[in-house]
């Protein structure tokens, strides 16, 4: 092995007979450089935007989330014992009562379908919708009397404006008055509430959901005790995804069989499949690219092959075996593909780094960020030098074959 290899890397640096072998093993190395050093930048950027996601999917969503296994909702005092040793556990920092349900919103004439999310005192103490309100302030009562917070962009649709005395209206259908042909909206509860901010997280929650006092909801829904959930926030002392898995295993060994638990990655287990898939189509993308671009490493070498033929007589008289020989053409070629991506993933990193740090390029139009988001991943770096390592060595071996 030690031979071809000496062959190899003296034809890599050796200046050609014919200029344009040069300049097509300097695209080849280029192109691959630049392949590389798009797939580092756009995954790094890529993983940014999905992190932003998270962070901001994390501010309404808890770290679990206990619902009933069979139903709608439950009664927690039916389970104290149960939520009783949930409340002595360390890793636990917060746990609050939730009722959620879709309801039928209007406004001053506009109407729109909301999910109405109805929470205690502990949620409305402990969160962290206070960060992102848009105009107004995030305050569920005022004294006695119930308030609400609303997306912005359902506050968009609405033409709601906390600052405004005009209530909003929820309405959801009773659970216990029949459907009259006579008098539809008969059967159908109403609670005003009036807007004091609106807050902005992401597109889909701006577009559906509006917090109100938990009391004012089971007033709307007929209920009286009943909970939809319970939300469960850790302590800053649980630190990685392995800690919180077991701490989540342990919440369900004590809730047993009549309650489902959640993380947040089963919250919305959809969302994080579609950003998982969709950074996979990005890469596959991307790596056709390289692929394509790495056939100008094929007419290279194709031209280094047909250039040595005296070489390649004289290696046979030697007695250098045919395999051999084969061998140092390959790694020619997959030499001229290394060399691009060592300069692709220097070139790579260093602008993902660069924009890390500095936020170079800003973002377009108003949003959450100035910048691009970027955040580097060990993984992405090792499976773009493999993916692209393992397509250079594969068109290498094409035109290897044409020596014999």
């Amino acid at each position: 092995m030690k031979l071809p290899f000496l062959f190899a890397l003296r034809y890599l640096f050796a200046r050609k007979s014919h200029n344009v072998i040069n300049i097509i093993s300097g695209i080849s190395v280029a192109g691959m450089a630049i392949g590389t050093a798009a797939l580092i930048v756009i995954l790094s950027v890529y993983n940014g935007f999905d992190a932003l996601v998270r962070s901001s999917m994390s501010t309404l969503d808890p770290d679990f989330l206990i619902t009933p296994a069979a139903g709608k909702v439950f009664v927690p005092e039916e389970h104290r014992e149960a939520f009783d040793q949930l409340y002595v556990m360390p890793e636990i920092a917060t746990m609050c009562t939730v009722l959620e349900e879709s309801v039928f919103v209007s406004y001053d004439k506009r109407q729109a379908t909301a999910r109405a999310k109805g929470v205690d005192e502990v949620y409305e103490q402990e969160t962290l919708l206070r960060e992102h309100i848009r105009s107004g302030l995030f305050r569920l009562h005022r004294g006695d009397i119930p308030e609400v917070c609303v997306g912005a962009a359902l506050a968009w649709q609405l033409g709601l404006n906390p600052h405004f005395v005009t209530p909003l209206e929820i309405w959801y259908p009773s659970r216990t008055r029949n459907i009259s042909l006579v008098n539809p909206s008969g059967a159908l509860n109403c609670a005003k509430v009036y807007p004091t901010g609106t807050f902005s997280i992401n597109s889909d929650v701006d577009a559906q959901y509006i917090i109100l006092p938990i009391e004012k909801m089971r007033e709307l829904m007929e209920y009286e005790n009943e909970v939809s959930g319970v939300e469960i926030r850790l302590s800053e002392s649980v630190s990685d995804e392995r800690a919180a898995r077991k701490v989540g295993e342990r919440i369900a060994t004590i809730m047993g069989d009549g309650f489902l638990v959640k993380d947040r990655y089963q919250q919305n287990e959809s969302v994080y499949k579609m950003m998982t898939y969709e950074k996979m189509v990005i890469w596959m993308i991307l790596l056709f690219v390289v692929l394509i671009i790495a056939f100008n490493i094929f007419g290279s070498l194709s031209m280094l092959i047909i250039e040595k033929k005296d070489d390649i007589t004289t290696m046979r008289n030697l007695g250098m075996p045919e395999r051999m020989i084969r061998r140092v053409f390959v790694l020619e070629g997959w030499f001229i593909s290394l060399l691009g991506l060592g300069i692709g993933l220097i070139m790579g990193l260093a602008v993902a780094y660069w924009q890390q740090q500095t936020g170079f390029i800003k973002m377009p139009g108003n949003f959450l960020v100035e910048s691009y988001p970027v955040v580097i991943q060990s993984l992405d770096v090792w499976i773009t030098a493999l993916s692209v390592a393992l397509v250079g060595w594969l068109i290498a071996l094409i035109p290897s074959r044409r020596i014999f």
